[in-house]
């Protein structure tokens, strides 16, 4: 005897997929014969806080990820305390025959005014670590929103904010910044924003790469079935798979803006005297290397390089942990 099978009809094969996205996601199905409640296995939650602690556990093991840590915490309490926890006044105490080496009460020596080195190194950090972070955070946020609208719409738009991120990556990002500067001025905030300007093509790229690389995933196709709408679907399904490449490029940004905004203020771009900011103080001084007064330039130059490399060091274990 053969049987008649009905054919599968489109509103039935929505329903499955809403009742097996449901059940993954750890929810409790109600049908014809009752609840169906997802069993452990289907807690998500709960693996997530899981993975969650077992990576900050491999963090804490890496040697890279506790020296990186350490040397930002160090500059981040110079920033913090300021003149409050200087030896000496960084920038008012003035002493034109005093320029020496280091000594007992100085440790790394005094620049061409008298002015000690060592204070002025940890005042110095405070305009760094607030233009940094700053402009970092701007460039990730702005990064992510486009990378996220090219990477899921596609087609016009895509092409669009390509072309214009495109012109932009073309231009030397030293040449770029001078010529915001110099047009707009250069304070402190407008240097927070040529920054984030710098930087924000830089993550629309990499961003967009990654959502391309999830939107072809069933977790996107299942949503876009359930009929939800695109904003959702980019910040509730797409975006919390991209937290770890959004956060290896927030903590790389942060080491390449200080070396920006540094490499600013050298050219005289930047911060502006009589801030005790690094890269202003190489400007002013290291022009008396060749006269052996080396240390006035050579400390903020390593205060600078180990900030960039112990951002590096956080970043690099952040992305090997995201990866295991």
């Amino acid at each position: 005897m053969t049987m008649n099978v009905p054919p599968p009809d489109a509103a039935g094969a929505a329903a499955h997929v809403e009742r097996e996205a449901a059940i993954a996601a750890g929810d409790d199905i109600v049908g014809e014969a009752g609840p169906v409640v997802a069993g452990p296995h289907f807690d998500m939650a709960a693996e997530r806080r899981q993975a969650r602690r077992e990576r900050r556990r491999l963090l804490l093991k890496r040697p890279g990820f506790i020296i990186g840590s350490l040397i930002l915490l160090f500059w981040i309490v110079c920033a913090i305390g300021g003149d409050n926890i200087t030896p000496n006044d960084p920038i008012n105490e003035f002493d034109v025959s005093n320029l020496r080496p280091g000594s007992a009460g100085h440790l790394l020596g005094t620049d061409q005014l008298g002015r000690d080195v060592l204070s002025r190194l940890m005042a110095g950090a405070r305009d760094v670590l607030i233009v940094a972070p700053i402009a970092a955070t701007l460039s990730v946020v702005a990064g992510t929103t486009l990378g996220l609208l090219m990477g899921y719409f596609r087609g016009w738009v895509d092409e669009v904010i390509s072309r214009i991120v495109e012109v932009l990556l073309s231009i030397p990002v030293v040449l770029m910044g001078l010529l915001i500067v110099a047009t707009l001025g250069s304070s402190r905030l407008v240097v927070i924003l040529t920054v984030a300007v710098l930087f924000t093509p830089i993550v629309t790229r990499t961003v967009r790469a990654a959502v391309l690389s999830e939107a072809q995933l069933d977790y996107v196709t299942s949503a876009r079935l359930r009929g939800e709408r695109s904003g959702f679907v980019m910040g509730r399904e797409i975006l919390p798979n991209l937290t770890p490449t959004i956060l290896v490029e927030f903590t790389v940004r942060i080491g390449y803006a200080v070396f920006t905004v540094a490499t600013l203020s050298f050219l005289g771009a930047g911060i502006q005297p009589p801030s005790p900011d690094w890269g202003l103080a190489i400007s002013d001084s290291y022009q008396l290397i060749q006269s052996g007064q080396w240390w006035i330039s050579i400390f903020p130059a390593l205060a600078i390089a180990s900030v960039v490399i112990a951002t590096n060091l956080v970043a690099d274990s952040i992305e090997a942990v995201m990866a295991a």
